[in-house]
């Protein structure tokens, strides 16, 4: 069984390593949100481990994204932030269950097995749908690719993972910062403002698409109907 453990606690991290890989598990550790969103989608695991306080994307920002994209892996919450709201907020964000810390080794072992049954069961059968489509723009899940009525975009890979970002969430805007996380995840020394200059290509390719890119100030950027 795979997991990916979503953390960037140091102690944590050695912790579930190794005792779920003495357990049997293999056993994926990211640190950083954006990166961890790459990981999930180029490597499926079995279950999630995801803590909520994290550097650039936070959980529920990752677990939106991965739920908005057709990530269906159960999603196991681990945060000290316990409260009922904070649990309220993560399960109606797509999480299948939560764990505050500190929590048993044993407990929480028992709840990924669990989860993993259920998911079997429920799939047994079923077909994971498509990512949604948006004026004919639809991005592939598995290999990261853009396109327009079955046709694929020829986009670089930053404009393609700043378009697969504003696809999981049409019409509604994404924070510069979130998205140069998620765009510049692999660029240790690029700048901030250099979201700007991605999000400024596609717009010509988009144009006959039906589809624009709009930058609203202080807030972000969207896709919205080209009408």
């Amino acid at each position: 069984m795979k997991l990916l453990v979503i953390e960037d606690n140091a102690a944590m991290q050695t912790t579930l390593q190794r005792s779920f890989e003495r357990r049997g598990f293999r056993i994926v550790i990211c640190d950083d949100g954006a990166k961890a969103l790459s990981r999930w989608r180029a490597s499926v695991p079995d279950v999630v481990l995801l803590d909520l306080s994290m550097p650039g994307l936070d959980g529920l920002d990752v677990l939106g994204l991965a739920r908005a994209e057709g990530l269906t892996t159960p999603v196991i919450i681990i945060t000290a932030r316990g409260t009922l709201g904070d649990r309220i907020l993560g399960l109606n964000t797509g999480a299948d269950d939560y764990l505050p810390k500190p929590f048993d080794l044993d407990e929480l072992e028992a709840r990924i097995r669990a989860l993993v049954r259920r998911q079997g069961q429920a799939s047994e059968g079923f077909k994971p749908p498509e990512a949604p489509s948006f004026c004919g723009l639809r991005a592939d899940l598995e290999s990261g690719a853009v396109y327009h009525h079955g046709q694929p975009l020829d986009l670089p890979p930053r404009e393609a993972a700043l378009l697969r970002a504003l696809l999981a969430r049409p019409g509604q805007a994404v924070a510069k910062d979130k998205l140069f996380d998620l765009v510049f995840a692999d660029a240790a020394d690029a700048q901030p403002d250099a979201i700007e200059v991605v999000a400024y290509r596609p717009r010509k390719r988009l144009a006959s698409t039906g589809a624009k890119l709009v930058t609203l100030r202080g807030l972000g950027y969207l896709l919205q109907p080209d009408d």
